[in-house]
């Protein structure tokens, strides 16, 4: 007994290793995001994206490998691994990332064993660890900062906030910048704040910045009085040395564009990543922690948040999964549960004759986007193996399309349908759906934010494929997504071409084309002919984004890219941003 006790007491000791050297490598790249930043190094930003984002994985094989050599790990022996989860649980008593390390050690473990051990007598199905309250062993690196206005003033609190934000590189113009903050503010509240303050008028400002991409982010939550609302101070680099601040971002509805699932992942540099959480969710009350974690690079943590809420969701919910509404996709088999605002998708095992890929391709592509900046404009997806459903929660037309379609990745065993491989995004509008029934107004809006959407992809170096609007969907927030991904590729893969004109007059009658075509070749003349066939559409595409019809306007778009010259996508609106 005391030897079994001994080797379960190792291998939760090996597998923990294992996280605390994961956290540290990852804290490790989080940490170079200041640097990178203020030295405008916009490829070094991408490539340590990318390689913070493959970490998990290679640790994760890293620890199975020394598990299995040191212990002669082969095959499960229920009460070992019982007593390893116990033991493992009591090295987490005084850990400050315990949800971090309880989903590294699910990890471990379910890459080697059968689903039908996971239960929580085997791994962590509830968190065994509260986060409440956990703090940083240095004092001087506490999740926020509190500034009180009532004693400096505003204006003086929001300079100390910038100024103690950590930035080495110096500002353009910190008072011309501080003359912008204060008119956004009076703009914002009509002058009630320099009016009226509160005995509790406080500012709280997570101590170190947000990175991604080409951006800082200050963020801070106000109280005053009976009011509280976050905001969120964007702080940009003029690429010559200096810095300056882009925004002043008020309030759920602005944050929660910035911190959209469609959008990339942040760098923020802590050791309680639980308290940076709980303080976004002050502000983004509508974002669940799932959503939090993710969005500050912890998406494996997202995923065992996301699956919890799930499971409980189930428990206290009877409606069953359904067919999502849209036109059916040729590559992916798409259903819902009404009751929960996500889709379900999962590879089918044929074609339509017209994709001329595998499964193999389809998956890169999805693990392409993962990886990739989605510059606010691609869904993120959770993606999941294994997945148990009860059969008698799917309804009966919905399981017959899984088993005439997609049979190969899923099975059905003792009451559950067991989905092999499976794609969780958030629930959208297609946006064909959302053209059907739009007002005037909308449709203006939503088809500028259309084209608006295709611009950024490409100045990200991402090509859709195909442009069919039931490809996009349209957020709560009225944001254009693109969600469908087997068709898309690199900008710098393409080979943008202008339709040359015919050679004689009966060409242009002609069932086929007078012109030579090769495989990576695009001709954007031709969007137009299945894209504005609405002369509404048509009208308003034309109006704002004619450019996209235009070789030339892609052929720029993928010659800046093979410049290294990264364009600027904000996620707010452009009448947001101050003037320099």
């Amino acid at each position: 007994m005391e030897a079994s006790t001994g080797l379960s007491r190792n291998i939760a000791n090996t597998i923990l290793e294992g996280f605390n050297r994961h956290f540290s490598i990852f804290q490790q790249i989080t940490a170079g995001a200041r640097e990178r930043f203020e030295k405008a190094d916009w490829h070094a930003v991408h490539a340590s994206s990318r390689e913070r984002i493959t970490l998990y994985d290679q640790r994760i094989r890293e620890t199975i490998t020394k598990v299995r050599e040191l212990y002669r790990i082969e095959e499960l022996d229920a009460e070992l691994w019982k007593d390893t989860k116990l033991c493992y649980m009591r090295l987490l008593s005084y850990h400050k990332q315990p949800e971090l390390a309880e989903t590294f050690y699910n990890s471990v473990f379910c890459h080697q064993f059968d689903r039908v051990y996971y239960t929580n007598e085997f791994i962590f199905v509830r968190n065994a660890i509260s986060t409440d309250y956990i703090e940083s062993t240095d004092s001087e690196r506490v999740s926020y900062q509190c500034y009180y206005p009532n004693e400096i003033g505003l204006i003086a609190a929001i300079r100390q906030v910038i100024q103690q934000a950590g930035f080495t590189a110096p500002f353009e113009n910190l008072e011309r910048d501080m003359r912008s903050i204060r008119k956004a503010i009076m703009k914002r509240f009509r002058g009630k704040l320099a009016r009226k303050t509160h005995l509790n008028f406080q500012l709280s400002v997570i101590c170190s910045p947000f990175f991604r991409n080409k951006a800082a982010y200050i963020v801070g939550h106000y109280i005053n009085g009976r009011e509280d609302e976050g905001f969120a101070l964007a702080v940009l680099n003029n690429e010559q040395g200096q810095l300056y601040i882009d925004t002043l971002l008020i309030g759920e509805k602005q944050l929660s564009i910035v911190f959209s699932y469609s959008q990339a992942y942040f760098m923020i540099e802590h050791q309680v990543p639980s308290a940076i959480v709980d303080f976004l969710q002050k502000i983004l009350p509508e974002r669940t922690r799932s959503e939090l974690y993710s969005s500050i690079g912890l998406h494996k943590q997202g995923k065992s948040d996301f699956y919890r809420h799930f499971l409980h969701h189930m428990r206290h919910s009877s409606d069953k999964f359904v067919i999502a509404p849209g036109i059916r996709g040729m590559v992916m088999m798409v259903f819902t549960l009404p009751s929960y605002r996500y889709v379900f998708k999962i590879i089918k095992d044929k074609f339509a004759p017209q994709k001329e890929f595998t499964r193999k391709v389809v998956a890169e592509k999805y693990q392409l986007v993962k990886r990739h900046d989605r510059v606010g404009r691609m869904a993120d997806m959770l993606e999941y193996s294994d997945v148990s459903i009860p059969q008698d929660r799917i309804h009966p037309d919905l399981l017959k399309e899984l088993l005439d379609t997609c049979a190969s990745s899923m099975a059905i065993v003792d009451g559950k349908v067991i989905f092999k491989h499976l794609y969780i995004e958030r629930r959208m509008i297609p946006l064909n759906m959302y053209l059907e029934t739009a007002t005037e107004a909308q449709l203006e809006r939503v088809i500028r934010d259309y084209g608006d959407a295709i611009k950024q992809l490409a100045a990200a170096n991402i090509f859709p494929g195909d442009f069919l609007y039931k490809n996009f969907g349209v957020t709560q927030l009225g944001r254009v997504v693109f969600y469908d991904y087997d068709e898309i590729s690199y900008m710098t893969e393409c080979n943008f071409r202008k339709i040359p004109p015919p050679r004689f007059p009966e060409d242009e009658f002609s069932s086929e084309p007078w012109y030579s075509i090769e495989p990576n070749d695009v001709f954007p003349e031709e969007f137009g002919t299945f894209l504005l066939t609405n002369p509404k559409i048509r009208k308003i595409f034309m109006k704002y984004h004619k450019d996209l019809l235009s070789a030339a306007y892609w052929q720029k778009k993928k010659d800046n890219i093979l410049n290294g010259i990264y364009e600027d996508v904000f996620p707010y609106p452009e009448g947001l941003r101050f003037r320099r």
